[in-house]
Order: C-alpha cells, then sequence, then structure tokens
C-alpha cells in the first residue's frame, strides 16, 4: 500500500474532491452560523413586538419577588409576635388650674 500524506492520495480526483468537501464543510458552518444569528434577531424583533419578557429578565424579577416575599413574611412574623404597647395620653392642663 503506498504511503499517504494527510489527505493525499495517488488519485488527484480523489485529492479536488477531499479539498471541495472540506471547502464545503465550512460553507456550510458558516451558513449555519449565520442561519442561526438571523432566526435569533428575527426572534427577538417578534418578542420585542409582543411585550414579551426574556428568561433571563423573568427569572432575575422572580428572584426579586420571592426575596421580597420573605422579607414582607418576616416583617408581619415580627409585628405579630410583639404587642402593641397601650400609650397613655395626660389630659393637658386648662388655664388657670
Amino acid at each position: 500500500m503506498p504511503y499517504m500524506d494527510g489527505m493525499q492520495t495517488q488519485n488527484p480526483f480523489l485529492d479536488e474532491f477531499a479539498k471541495l468537501t472540506t471547502a464545503f464543510m465550512g460553507l456550510a458552518q458558516s451558513a449555519g452560523d449565520e442561519a442561526k444569528t438571523a432566526m435569533r434577531a428575527q426572534a427577538d424583533r417578534i418578542a420585542a413586538e409582543m411585550d414579551l419578557v426574556r428568561r433571563d429578565d423573568f427569572e432575575a424579577l422572580k428572584a426579586q419577588v420571592a426575596a421580597l416575599t420573605a422579607e414582607v413574611a418576616a416583617l408581619k412574623a415580627g409585628g405579630a409576635s410583639r404587642k402593641p404597647q397601650a400609650t397613655v395620653t395626660k389630659p393637658k392642663a386648662k388655664k388657670g388650674e
């Protein structure tokens, strides 16, 4: 069997075919990346028109709501455990008394 250096063969047709295949794969990868970018841009545009929220923004707001809910519950629990103190106000003395 003859020695093969990388993709080199004894057949020039196969060499050209390998080069074309490699070039085509590069073009296909580029086209796929370009299509993905175009689709994402289109989806972002549609989401903006429909006034939708991105997932990362939604997750951030969800975390804030959970934190505020816990804070409100803690404040309510702290307020319920304390008894309100009765305040006694003395009537103001009238002039001359």
